[in-house]
């Protein structure tokens, strides 16, 4: 293999067949499944969206419903694993917690080493659904506090909000989070997706790929950005700081956090949808002042550098608006992904082939063993 054969980071290599995702970078659009993304935001749920990744239609009413009811049953978690949840040294993250007990999960399932298509199908629907009681379980736990009983009542949604409080929340947050679960819950070959990928190729279980995946979401580089955004919102601290800070960080040549992508070459269409929930939702509870800070960000950094915001830039005021910790801002992620991870995982099962890339060799040649006395 020659040298120009090799792409730093892969860019651009095609490494997978796949009917789930599609992104055309140059145009600033995202499809799951042929349907943009930006009508699943309006007009779906994150159940029918979850489903339709990983079945491939869209669901009759009757099919929703069975799968909503099989979600609902399937969000509790043995009680050994909350037991694991304490057991773990105060010092854990929630993705190190999250990437732990999503591997424990593994010898509690009831399809245990059944990898059959069927199994790993019901494998993937468990996980779908467990993912959001086990970030929450762990926020409760590490503020001393017992993990709140999932309401089969509820979507997971207001699952999820519920979990961390024990109270219903407001219709406005359970919508504005809907959406980001949506928006979130595929991105093509991202690093994470790409790793369950990667595992499941060898045959290792569904539990194996969503745990590798979790990892693979925990680098900096890939889920951890919405975070850095926050941070920054806070270091700013008031809408009227917002531009001396801003002309600052351009002045010294600092990045700005949640612009850029390296897939999209314009708006990200995540941030298009997401910028309208989050200024509703700082409407409908009386907090705009972190959606406010955003787009007066936003507006400087088009108007000065043409940079535009990625979907992380808006999704991190509309959780901290609700009052979510910022380390759960990745989980949450991991959350909404688990869809794409296993609707990737079973598409690979189905047409499975080992991924085995080479590698471009840049190492020593022909060198001679020398004995270790004589070095």
């Amino acid at each position: 293999m020659a040298q120009e054969d090799f792409v730093k980071g892969l860019e651009g290599v095609l490494a997978a067949q796949s009917s789930i995702c599609f992104i055309d970078g140059a145009a600033g659009r995202l499809t799951y499944r042929g349907i943009d993304i930006q009508d699943l935001a309006e007009h779906s749920t994150f159940e029918e969206t979850a489903f339709f990744l990983l079945f491939g239609h869209l669901p009759k009413q009757a099919e929703l419903d069975g799968f909503i009811a099989q979600l609902q049953a399937e969000r509790g978690v043995p009680e050994e694993i909350y037991a694991l949840m304490r057991g773990l040294p105060k010092t854990a993250t929630p993705m190190e917690v999250l990437r732990t007990a999503t591997s424990a999960l593994s010898m509690y399932d009831v399809d245990g080493h059944d990898n059959s298509d069927a199994a790993n199908v019901r494998k993937a629907v468990r996980l779908i659904a467990q993912m959001t009681t086990l970030t929450t379980a762990y926020d409760r736990i590490r503020r001393g506090l017992a993990p709140v009983e999932p309401d089969n009542s509820l979507t997971m949604a207001e699952s999820f909000l519920y979990g961390l409080t024990g109270e219903k929340p407001h219709p406005s947050s359970s919508r504005v989070f809907d959406v980001c679960l949506i928006l979130h819950a595929d991105h093509e070959l991202n690093a994470s997706t790409f790793a369950a990928r990667v595992i499941a190729s060898t045959l290792s279980d569904v539990h194996a790929a969503a745990t590798g995946a979790i990892g693979a979401l925990a680098g900096s580089l890939h889920g951890g950005a919405n975070q850095r955004v926050l941070e920054m919102l806070l270091e700013i601290g008031e809408e009227d700081k917002v531009d001396e800070y801003v002309l600052n960080l351009f002045a010294n040549k600092k990045k700005i956090m949640g612009f850029g992508h390296r897939v999209y070459r314009t708006m990200d269409p995540r941030a298009t949808v997401l910028r309208k929930f989050a200024k509703k939702l700082g409407e409908d509870i009386g907090n705009p002042k972190w959606y406010n800070m955003a787009e007066r960000i936003e507006t400087l950094a088009f108007e000065k550098k043409g940079l535009y915001p990625n979907v992380d830039f808006f999704s991190a005021p509309v959780f901290y608006t609700q009052k979510i910790p910022v380390d759960l801002f990745t989980p949450i992620f991991a959350c909404s992904r688990i869809s794409g991870w296993m609707a990737h995982t079973v598409e690979q099962l189905r047409d499975n082939r080992l991924i085995r890339p080479l590698a471009f060799y840049t190492g020593e040649e022909k060198l001679e063993y020398t004995p270790i006395a004589d070095r």
